[in-house]
């Protein structure tokens, strides 16, 4: 294994993609390592991943100290533990929402994570807690290395170069002559290291950093990785599929053939010869001659892949963006682990807290019976339409619609699903049922259609809007409130024999709309709209969200519980009616399309690429 078992990199281009479909965590089987303390996961506090498992953030960073134990860095504060080779991965609480870009270990329990604002945590307990270090420094780390409990270096923006010899307890800033960023270091003992950037640039030390010397620029280019496996021998890797390689501790780089011109973000060598480089597009090159020849693997994904560690000649571990995790056993000729596809969750509904249903693309129907540890995927729907909305009234009877006027009906809880459409409707947005029977569904160009036979007749009514409506809610059989395009709000309160249109006072668009009562309800919308009416929509009056990001649902469970989601992964809360919305610690930074609660505790938010995220205490930390 090399000397330095984590290389540290940073996209700096930003990934803001989205996270795709996975239901569980990597399926390929690896060895049955140790086991640590922190094996059995505490209760989860907060929002935390359910899909996909054991995340969908991206991983930046990663840390062996062995074949089995591991460490692995990403957005938002993400840490995970491994002890199983990267089999299983426990989630562990960093303490902050700061990304995390890069991770260094010495054993089983001594490591340190850098990132974003001059993050800088460690732990003595494997990852069981981690405790912040002061940096002395804003700038955004990218890359630590660590040679034993007590020497590190850690190097990030603007040259930034930071020292500890005790541990963290003191972080000194060095001169490292350039102010161009510095994303990957690599120290091969206490005062051998190299640290490489933007602009192709290639810094070198022999004593621990007190001098730091220029020994390439390329004036042109970024140099994302480093591996050393002694002080002589060395590789970088970067922008273009550029490769360059040392066998001198620096004093010559010499270019080597990658053939491929993807951006390679992490290289690893387990001796002189033998190494792996990972980047853009799920990219994997090998080689065992020292670079002289590197050879494309197919690595079974397209996502980007941020970082790798290699355990041996044999097994190699890769991280990267959606929470990719591959791994090999037989020296990259297979790589197996998470795949993802790219199914979006438009909404969920939770029947209870353990059952409910989420809908998505291409007619997907997600189903959960444990209260989400496990989504299973996917029921039969019969259709491939994407699915907008679903409604459920208890654990076996519910709606789904979706585009092309779909509308597909359970009454066992999905194990089969009926297809109720009739005749080509307009695209359908959203549903509600009240009982078994009464129900509505809305959607584009005013549509609204209305059943009081579960379904096996639809009657159009009349909405008074050519707008789109984006979602419908009913307090009672009779009582109920749509919204949608430009700021649209029609009320009923005769089972939708007549529609009225009332004054919303604004124009923007409105997705989601939740009644708790016939008089109180919230609808919320684009530019973070939300209203707010305690008199039936007789008056709606404009609350203060805190957010400019889109709102797409709201999910009140009484007169002042509610949670609303959107854009970024935009979580807000209110305890309160509204009077004050205050935006919750975030999962993902992907958009979330829906949110549904069962009691003021127990809630999922669905969205982008497949993300579902829970909470059983409120969102709270």
């Amino acid at each position: 294994m090399s000397y330095c078992s984590i290389i540290h990199r940073h996209l700096w281009v930003l990934i803001g993609i989205l996270l795709p479909l996975v239901l569980s965590t990597c399926s390929d089987s690896g060895p049955t390592g140790p086991t640590d303390p922190d094996d059995d996961q505490t209760r989860q506090t907060g929002w935390y991943w359910q899909n996909p498992l054991p995340t969908g953030n991206v991983l930046y960073g990663i840390s062996f100290t062995d074949a089995y134990r591991g460490t692995a860095v990403g957005e938002l504060g993400t840490i995970l533990r491994t002890t199983d080779g990267g089999t299983t991965w426990v989630s562990q609480s960093s303490g902050t929402t700061n990304d995390l870009r890069g991770v260094s270990f010495t054993d089983v329990n001594i490591g340190t994570a850098v990132g974003e604002l001059g993050t800088i945590l460690r732990t003595t307990d494997g990852g069981a807690n981690w405790a912040k270090q002061t940096s002395g420094t804003t700038n955004i780390l990218f890359g630590v290395s660590f040679t034993d409990t007590n020497h590190g270096t850690a190097v990030g923006k603007s040259g930034e170069i930071l020292r500890t010899t005790d541990g963290g307890a003191h972080w000194v800033s060095q001169t490292s002559g350039t102010v161009d960023w510095l994303y990957g270091v690599c120290f091969t003992d206490e005062n051998t290291g190299t640290a490489v950037g933007r602009y192709g640039t290639i810094l070198r030390t022999i004593d621990g950093g007190a001098t730091w010397v220029k020994q390439f620029d390329g004036t042109s280019g970024v140099l994302y990785g480093v591996s050393f496996t002694d002080a002589d021998n060395g590789t970088t890797v970067g922008m273009g599929g550029k490769i360059m390689r040392t066998t001198d501790g620096g004093a010559t780089w010499k270019y080597q053939a990658s053939g491929t011109i993807a951006w390679l973000f992490g290289v690893d060598f387990i001796d002189a010869n033998t190494g792996t480089a990972v980047g853009r597009s799920g990219t994997i090159l090998r080689t065992t001659d020292g670079g002289a020849t590197w050879v494309k693997q197919s690595s079974g994904t397209t996502h980007w892949l941020c970082c790798v560690s290699l355990a041996d000649a044999n097994v190699g571990i890769t991280l990267g963006e959606r929470g990719a995790i591959r791994r090999t056993t037989d020296g990259g000729t297979t790589w197996v682990g998470k795949t993802s596809p790219t199914t979006w969750i438009w909404d969920v509904c939770l029947a209870d807290a353990n059952r409910g249903t989420a809908v998505g693309t291409g007619g997907i129907i997600l189903r959960t019976t444990d209260g989400g540890n496990t989504w299973w995927v996917s029921q039969a729907s019969g259709t491939t339409w994407n699915l907008n909305g679903v409604s459920f009234i208890d654990a076996n009877i519910g709606t789904a619609v979706g585009k092309g006027g779909v509308i597909l009906r359970t009454t066992n809880g999905g194990t089969t699903w009926v297809d109720q459409t009739s005749r080509p409707w307009e695209t359908l947005h959203g549903v509600c049922f009240t009982d078994a029977n009464r129900g509505t569904v809305v959607g584009v160009r005013g549509t609204i259609l209305r059943t009081t036979d579960g379904g096996t007749t639809w009657i159009t009514q009349a909405s008074g809007t050519y707008s789109d409506l984006m979602c419908v809610s009913f307090s009672d059989a009779n009582t109920g409130t749509a919204v949608g395009g430009g700021g649209t709000i029609v009320r009923t309160t005769d089972g939708g024999a007549t529609w009225t249109k009332q004054i919303s006072g604004t124009t923007n668009h409105l997705h989601g709309v939740s009644f708790t009562g016939a008089d109180t309800g919230t609808a919320v919308g684009d530019t973070g709209t939300i209203l707010r009416t305690i008199d039936g929509g007789t008056t709606w009056l404009r609350q203060t969200s805190g957010t400019t990001s889109q709102l797409y649902d709201v999910c009140f469970t009484d007169t002042d519980c509610g949670t609303a989601v959107g854009t970024s992964g935009t979580i807000l809360r209110t305890n309160d009616g509204g009077s004050s919305w205050v935006r919750q610690t975030k999962g993902t930074v992907l958009d979330l399309f829906g949110v549904s609660f069962t009691n003021a505790n127990i809630g999922t938010a669905v969205g982008a690429y497949g993300t579902i995220l829970r909470t059983t205490n409120g969102g709270g930390m």
